[in-house]
């Protein structure tokens, strides 16, 4: 799976993090190992070009998601089809101020900002009340998922680690 992320927003994001959250994400939604996905961190003023040019709405949002394969979740038994499912943009600045309001970290929220951007990729949406259940359903449990797998990873390596 190839996970590029291009931190281009001048604010100090844990890139590495976010790669292994973007592969986590993917591997749980079942999405072709030769799949590739792109993250883009930019400021506020070439977010706010993206949103007006693509959203027709003044000022910088939080993230934007452009498909390109339209890939979708795999199966049970099966991962989706291999391509290329596009790009996720994210903007550091909203984030933090969203975080502030919300009461975490601005990691947590660039960490609930990709997983968002991710699942509509795939194909999700929240415009519909039933849409938005599922989506924030499913974007609460991955991120649950995430969380649990970031924290015993943490603590395997403290175990590994010589003293």
């Amino acid at each position: 799976m190839s996970i590029d992320v291009a931190n281009e927003s001048g604010v100090p994001v844990d890139e590495e993090r976010l790669s292994r959250l973007a592969r986590f994400v993917l591997d749980a939604m079942r999405v072709h190992p030769l799949a590739e996905l792109s993250v883009v961190l930019v400021d506020e003023e070439p977010m706010a070009e993206l949103h007006v040019r693509w959203m027709d709405e003044p000022g910088p949002t939080d993230v934007l998601s452009f498909p390109m394969d339209e890939l979708r979740p795999g199966g049970q038994d099966r991962p989706s089809e291999p391509g290329v499912l596009g790009d996720v943009i994210i903007c550091p600045q909203v984030a933090a101020r969203q975080a502030e309001k919300a009461g975490h970290s601005a990691q947590e929220e660039i960490d609930l900002l990709c997983t968002h951007g991710i699942l509509h990729l795939l194909g999700y949406d929240h415009a519909e009340p039933d849409e938005h259940k599922e989506m924030f359903g499913l974007q609460g449990e991955l991120l649950a998922g995430w969380r649990a797998a970031e924290t015993d990873d943490r603590a395997e390596t403290r175990e590994n680690t010589p003293r």
